[in-house]
C-alpha cells in the first residue's frame, strides 16, 4: 500500500490563498525544534530533512522530503511546538502559507481536508509498523522496516524499483545503528536478493 505522499496542493491555489515562495540555502533551517507551527510548507524544489539530537548530540533523522511533498502538516491542528528541526539538504524553494489562511483553505475545499486526513492516518499506520521493527534487536528487521516505511511514500507500482535517497549514515541515524552495521546488513540483504544497488544507490 502506498502512503499518500504528504499533501501536494495545486501551487496556484496556494498562492491565491496567501501562499508565498521562500528560498533557502543548503543547511538553512526552515524551522527549529520548539518553534510554534505557524505555516503549511510544501516543497516546490529541493530536499528537506526533519531531525533532532539527543543529549549527547547524536543526530536522529525522522524523514527526508522532496519536491511536491509537504511537512509539518499535523502540527497545524495542535497548539504544540515542533518536535524536530527542518533543514534544507540542498538549495530549496518552499511554498509556505500562514496557518490561519491554510485552515480557511481546507475548509473552503473539503476534498483537501479528506485527503489530509487520509494522509495523516496512513502516516501513523506506517510509523507504527516502523516502530515495531525498530524495537527489534535484529538489524535486518530494523533496516527492512525503514525501507518499507520510506517506500510507502512513493509509487510502488513498478515493484522492486524504489531508489533510496538516503546515505548509509542517514539510514544509521534513522534506525539507531552504527553506520558500519548498516553497511554489513545491506551487503547481507543484497546477497539474499531483497535489495540491489544502482550507481551506489539502494534499490528496494
Amino acid at each position: 500500500m502506498k502512503t499518500i505522499s504528504c499533501m501536494n496542493i495545486d501551487e496556484n491555489l496556494l498562492y491565491s490563498s496567501g501562499g508565498e515562495s521562500k528560498y533557502y540555502k543548503k543547511g538553512e533551517l526552515v524551522y527549529r525544534e520548539a518553534d510554534h507551527a505557524l505555516y503549511y510548507f510544501q516543497i516546490k524544489a529541493g530536499k528537506v530533512k526533519l531531525n533532532n539530537y539527543d543529549s549527547e548530540g547524536k543526530e536522529f533523522i525522522q524523514n527526508i522530503f522532496g519536491a511536491k511533498q509537504s511537512f509539518g502538516d499535523s502540527l497545524l491542528f495542535l497548539d504544540k511546538f515542533y518536535p524536530t528541526n527542518a533543514v534544507c539538504l540542498i538549495p530549496s524553494e518552499i511554498i509556505r502559507i500562514p496557518k490561519d489562511k491554510f485552515l480557511k483553505l481546507i475548509k473552503a475545499y473539503p476534498d483537501l481536508s479528506l485527503e489530509m486526513n487520509a494522509c495523516l492516518s496512513q502516516r501513523l499506520y506506517f510509523k507504527s509498523i516502523m516502530l515495531q521493527n525498530m524495537a527489534s534487536l535484529n538489524p535486518v528487521a530494523r533496516i527492512t522496516g525503514l525501507l518499507d516505511y520510506l517506500k510507502s511514500y512513493h509509487d510502488d507500482s513498478c515493484g522492486s524499483c524504489f531508489e533510496v535517497e538516503f546515505t548509509r549514515q542517514q539510514m544509521a541515524n534513522l534506525v539507531g545503528l552504527r553506520v558500519e552495521t548498516v553497511i554489513r546488513v545491506l551487503k547481507k540483504m543484497e546477497k539474499a536478493g531483497s535489495i540491489t544497488f544502482k550507481n551506489r544507490k539502494i534499490v528496494y
